[in-house]
């Protein structure tokens, strides 16, 4: 009987619900009243239409189906960083994110590790050819599924120098290209950027800048002479296949905008692989953001990174790892790590966010989004390009300058009150108190050292707001 229920009906156009909100609203504007402009300077309707669209709904490419629960893990002393890799797949967890400093001890790290269930991502911060081969030849003899995450761009952006030096720095990623042809090596982090505050245009359009740097590299004739001297009947047939880039990025809090920008990301991205010849599917890692994070009222941050990870799911992501809600003045302790855990399994397996693949496909509004998302940041992209590229704007401090200002922007609204942070600068506990409880520096620490280049700095919207209140405390 449901079936012809909508047949009993008239369908309503786009003009005669615009008639009929303008009547309703009684002579008020209605672009005044009901339409709003978001920081990436997209103004958003109170509704959206079928007739707004002039084409059918094109799949986004790439899209999962479906997502992993990740977990970070430090490692410090090998065997606690084992332990615990066991236990947080024991208890729900389907990838581990392992972060390091330095050289570590293989297969101490990864005793008993299933990895035919897990998969694993690298977050190194050094660069060297001989641990990487040593990893590589490790995870190919126990056949597991690795992304290792090598982005030097992403490394001098955040520190403002090479890991050794420019040249230094190529020769090894070539080497480590040529000798691993079949290997998920390469990463572009995006999360730097949201962490600093650049808007949600300027994240997919530097996501697809700082890409499109490893493509131009990963296509040179070198690299594809020495890939081809190896042996064919394991690598693919494009140079560019075998360095599949992952995306590792930060969800904010403006719920269908992020949704809409992980879709945009890989239309991005799929366009742009395209005219390399390369496979056109990214591999994405989201995290919530750090930016929105407070240290007073800090249960707050639950409910922050519960909204967050669902736009992850919902935008398409291949792995989630939550954010624990106590991350930013607190060590890593096994209550936090858990509850961060249990959001996701809440989410997967009491939620069902796991049941359908796409959800976001076909809905008007996350449509349109990602479509404006998208026109807009191939526009930057494209002033980026013509601008000399993602690396020399980057040496000139151009992409430095942008972020900074559209951060600024945010801090203005956070400082007058328009930008809301619960416990913070919205419904504040006065007797609240943190200053005998840090763990962690929770602000911006200033080191003086020598850069070649201006780093891009994550900074929170409410740290000024927080060193003022501990002061006081």
């Amino acid at each position: 009987m449901s079936k012809f229920l909508f047949e009993d009906f008239d369908e309503v156009s786009a003009k005669q619900w615009k008639q009929k909100v303008q009547y309703d609203l009684k002579g008020a504007d209605y672009n005044d009243t009901l339409v709003w402009k978001s920081p990436e300077g997209i103004n958003v309707k109170p509704f959206y239409h079928e007739d707004d669209f002039k084409e059918d709904f094109q799949p986004i490419p790439g899209q999962p189906q479906n997502w992993k629960i990740a977990q970070e893990i430090f490692i410090d002393d090998e065997k606690i960083a084992n332990n615990i890799a066991i236990d947080a797949l024991h208890r729900g967890a389907e990838s581990i994110i392992l972060s390091a400093e330095g050289e570590f001890e293989i297969e101490t790290v990864f005793k008993d590790f299933p990895f035919e269930q897990a998969s694993i991502y690298l977050n190194l911060k050094f660069l060297s050819e001989a641990f990487y081969n040593k990893l590589i030849k490790f995870f190919s003899e126990k056949k597991a599924t690795v992304y290792y995450n090598i982005d030097l761009i992403g490394n001098l952006a955040r520190t403002g120098n090479w890991y050794h030096n420019l040249k230094q720095d190529h020769e090894i990623l070539d080497s480590i290209l040529k000798k691993n042809a079949s290997e998920n090596l390469l990463s572009v982090n995006v999360a730097l950027y949201q962490n600093a505050g650049a808007n949600i245009v300027q994240q997919l359009a530097y996501a697809l800048a700082h890409a499109n740097e490893y493509l131009n590299h990963v296509c040179h004739p070198e690299l594809v002479e020495g890939h081809q001297q190896q042996d064919q009947s394991d690598v693919p047939s494009s140079t560019v296949e075998r360095s599949l880039i992952t995306f590792h990025l930060a969800t904010g809090a403006n719920y269908f905008f992020e949704i809409a920008k992980i879709r945009a990301l890989r239309k991005l991205y799929a366009t742009l692989a395209k005219e390399y010849g390369a496979n056109q599917t990214c591999h994405i890692l989201a995290t919530p953001s750090k930016r929105n994070k407070t240290l007073y009222d800090y249960n707050v941050n639950l409910l922050r990174s519960t909204t967050e990870c669902m736009s992850a799911i919902l935008g398409g992501a291949d792995a989630v790892c939550n954010l624990p809600y106590d991350a930013l003045y607190r060590k890593s302790n096994e209550f936090g790590e858990r509850i961060s855990r249990n959001q996701l399994l809440i989410l997967k397996y009491e939620s069902y966010f796991d049941t359908v693949s796409n959800p976001a496909d076909g809905t008007y509004y996350i449509e349109s989004l990602t479509e404006e998302l998208a026109e807009r940041a191939l526009k930057l992209f494209k002033e980026i390009e013509k601008g000399g590229g993602f690396l020399q704007q980057l040496k000139e401090g151009t992409i430095q300058k942008k972020i900074k200002e559209s951060a600024e922007k945010e801090q203005q609204l956070f400082d007058s009150g328009a930008l809301k942070l619960l416990g913070t600068n919205y419904h504040p506990n006065k007797n609240d108190r943190m200053k005998d409880d840090l763990e962690l520096f929770p602000f911006v620490k200033h080191n003086p050292v020598k850069t070649l280049i201006a780093p891009i700095v994550e900074r929170r919207i409410a740290e000024k707001a927080e060193q003022e209140r501990i002061s006081n405390e």
